[in-house]
């Protein structure tokens, strides 16, 4: 019998740029991560719920400034096997511009091809992953890591944040 698919609808709050300081976002974090030890977090920004961060951008409290992917490659050549990974990246091409404007780098056509990009973050994730370990992913979207990934999806939530705003969907997967 296959396990079921937990989906729920997370309480009303407005959005943020800084997806963990969302109150119900980061209550539900703080449940999951719980007796957790190595939690990846390859798009951090300032956020200090993982033990292994990373951000593109140099002025964040993140411990690495590299673009994600290689982020994730260098932790795969060094080994890591992480017990939880926290996906939030930037959701659109816009989101994606915005960021390496401000940062005074050139932007591709293939940095702005989301799927694209994503298939390849979501590939090296689950490397980084143990057997048994988590992804949680955050965006407009429940796809996740992914089958191909070797990914169980266990859980889906919604946290609305009203109007013509675009809800944070959170998917959780267990590799397999």
């Amino acid at each position: 019998m296959k396990p079921s698919l937990i989906v729920s609808r997370l309480p009303f709050s407005m959005p943020s740029r800084e997806t963990f300081t969302i109150k119900p976002i980061r209550d539900f974090l703080s449940a999951q991560l719980k007796e957790h030890e190595i939690i990846v977090d390859p798009f951090a920004r300032n956020s200090e719920l993982a033990t292994i961060t990373n951000d593109l951008n140099p002025d964040t409290s993140a411990q690495h400034h590299m673009k994600a992917d290689d982020f994730l490659r260098m932790l795969i050549d060094e080994g890591v096997k992480a017990d939880v990974i926290l996906i939030d990246p930037p959701y659109s091409p816009r989101q994606v511009k915005e960021c390496y404007d401000s940062l005074g780098l050139d932007v591709t056509s293939s940095d702005t091809q989301t799927s694209r990009t994503m298939s390849i973050i979501n590939t090296l994730s689950a490397q980084v992953l143990r057997t048994g370990g988590k992804a949680i992913s955050f965006g407009w979207n429940s796809n996740g890591v992914g089958l191909k990934n070797n990914m169980r999806k266990t859980e889906v939530h919604l946290v609305p944040h009203g109007s013509q705003l675009h809800d944070t969907i959170i998917t959780v997967e267990v590799k397999e």
